[in-house]
């Protein structure tokens, strides 16, 4: 029996098989050993990343939870998008007063136990709201529901506690 260089499968000799057939597993399962080759390797603590938008073009980077990245909103109202919710701080930063959308489930499916971090940045209030609040449900302090307002330069984390239900915590004012 040989081996695939880059996983160490096995293929038959020519004399197990017709001996075009033998070759032609071979020469398949080598391609297959290539394709796959960036998913070897890595580290403990690194993960899988898209190298590119080329097919199996994969490579291995560190993890980074600790980083937050900044998403800047200077309008009056915004509202949050699924990618929010990966190492995300929304700042609100207008002059007059804002408000901090959160989306139905049926437009935004984001999973139980999404955080979403918003940061007043600005001189305006900043209110966070549901989208339509008939359909999802903001509470803070407790189960006071209603439209929590940050404190200027204060954080909140709007958690999603379950389906179309969230709670604020942080610096409400």
């Amino acid at each position: 029996m040989a081996t695939t260089t880059n996983f160490g499968w096995e293929t038959p000799d020519d004399t197990d098989l017709v001996k075009d057939g033998a070759a032609a597993i071979r020469t398949a399962l080598g391609g297959v050993d290539t394709s796959f080759v960036d998913l070897k390797g890595g580290t403990s603590g690194q993960v899988l990343s898209k190298a590119s938008n080329t097919d199996l073009d994969f490579t291995w980077i560190a993890q980074d939870d600790m980083s937050l990245a900044i998403n800047a909103q200077t309008g009056t109202s915004y509202t949050a998008v699924l990618g929010d919710a990966t190492n995300t701080i929304v700042t609100m930063d207008n002059a007059s007063a804002n408000t901090f959308y959160i989306p139905t489930d049926a437009t935004v499916a984001f999973d139980v136990g999404t955080v979403l971090n918003v940061y007043m940045k600005g001189a305006g209030i900043t209110t966070i709201t549901a989208t339509t609040p008939g359909t999802t449900t903001v509470v803070s302090a407790g189960a006071t529901a209603g439209s929590p307002v940050l404190a200027r330069y204060k954080i909140a984390s709007c958690i999603k506690l379950a389906a179309n239900s969230w709670s604020v915590i942080g610096g409400i004012a």
